[in-house]
């Protein structure tokens, strides 16, 4: 098994020398709102609320239920999966604007647990091109959004967009606005998914060092994947002292989509000498997957890390060999940790005797070594013609071997 870089184990050994309980990450999904920006892929209330509900039941800690100033559409939803939610937070998106933040607090007034996410963008380019403004001015109005945000709920979440591309000493500056009016999360996002690992990660790091009174707000991470980068700067994030991670089923959202919550929790929980937890019960991460999939009809990739089709699944010999005599020769996560019944064995023509071996017992035959060198030979003529071999195929082609009168009279 692939072993962690030793700076790495030695940089978290160093975090966590005198406190060797495991951090909590909060969990803050954004399907029902980053997510659902992906094109054609609009849910309608009903939709959102199964989709809410399981949520819930998997047990994320915030939901990010929409945008209210939106549409009535989306104001309508949050106030409905206000209403339902047992156990998350509840949260709804605005502008730094004084208007969207009055009918946010509307559509979380039935919330057990509401939050009003309000922010601004931070980087010289959205401050000039943008918004005409200038660094001061972005200031005075982080301020007076928080503030005024504050005076509906306890719990506000400012975002600081495209933190990513702001000077660091400047979104410092914003940050401390932010917790001086009340802030209890920081949104530092990756509005672009333009950072590598290592310059988020010192970002985290700066803010953690240099933002006043930072212990009084929880550090969120919200990154994009347009470079492939999402997932990687998410944990780099958490290492360097983000607590709540923003993230979607699937990794759905705008353009290249958004850190995959699947991901990021079970790299958590597949490398625990990073003591970090989440309340994440992974056993339901597959079904969601499926269930996300369904509504906005878009699939993963077959090749996509935890909930794709072929994530647990194997063609090539020398793995279906190793899987078939131990399952972790090639496989770090138990396929139920996260809701999939078994590991798959594809038999194609780079399947092996082994494979062929196990696949035949499974449709009722137990062949010796020499009938297997046998059909094997068929295995591989009629594999070479195909793309995949089913079960129905394997019955054809020992049928048609040599040997299929002594299989079937054994």
């Amino acid at each position: 098994m692939h072993k962690p870089k030793l700076s790495i184990v030695l940089k978290v050994k160093l975090i966590n020398k005198f406190d060797m309980s495991p951090h909590k990450v909060e969990i803050f999904d954004t399907s029902l709102r980053d997510g659902e920006q992906v094109p054609g892929c609009k849910l309608n209330t009903e939709q959102k609320l199964i989709i809410a509900k399981k949520l819930d039941e998997l047990g994320v800690d915030v939901i990010e239920a929409g945008f209210p100033m939106s549409s009535p559409g989306d104001f309508e939803s949050v106030a409905e999966i206000s209403k339902l939610v047992k156990n998350a937070s509840v949260c709804g998106l605005s502008r730094a604007v004084k208007n969207d933040i009055k009918i946010a607090a509307e559509a979380l007034a039935f919330a057990k647990k509401p939050r009003i996410h309000t922010g601004i963008g931070t980087s010289d380019s959205h401050i000039k091109y943008k918004f005409k403004s200038n660094r001061a001015e972005i200031i005075e109005r982080a301020y007076a959004a928080v503030k005024y945000a504050k005076s509906f709920v306890e719990d506000v979440e400012f975002y600081a967009e495209d933190a990513g591309r702001t000077d660091n000493a400047y979104l410092a500056k914003v940050c401390e606005a932010a917790i001086k009016a009340g802030a209890t999360v920081l949104n530092i996002p990756d509005t672009t998914g333009y950072c590598l690992p290592n310059e988020y990660g010192a970002k985290i790091k700066y803010l953690k060092e240099h933002v006043k009174d930072i212990d009084k707000a929880i550090i969120s991470c919200h990154c994009h994947n347009d470079l492939g980068l999402a997932t990687a700067n998410s944990i780099e994030a958490i290492i360097n002292g983000a607590r709540q991670v923003e993230c979607t089923i699937n990794g759905i959202g705008e353009r290249a989509g958004n850190t995959a919550l699947e991901e990021v929790v079970m790299i958590l929980k597949q490398h625990p000498y990073l003591n970090f937890d989440t309340s994440i019960n992974t056993k339901h991460l597959f079904t969601i997957s499926q269930l996300i999939s369904k509504h906005m009809g878009i699939s993963p990739q077959p090749n996509k890390a935890i909930v794709g089709a072929n994530a647990f699944a194997h063609s090539s010999g020398i793995h279906q060999d190793g899987v078939i005599k131990r399952r972790d020769t090639y496989e770090i996560i138990d396929p139920a940790d996260v809701g999939v019944t078994e590991s798959a064995i594809v038999l194609t023509a780079r399947s092996g005797r082994a494979a062929l071996a196990y696949k035949a017992k499974n449709v009722g035959y137990n062949l010796t070594k020499l009938q297997l060198d046998e059909v094997y030979l068929n295995f591989l003529n009629f594999a070479d013609q195909r793309k995949e071999v089913n079960d129905n195929d394997i019955h054809q082609i020992i049928e048609t071997s040599r040997v299929y009168r002594e299989i079937k009279s054994a």
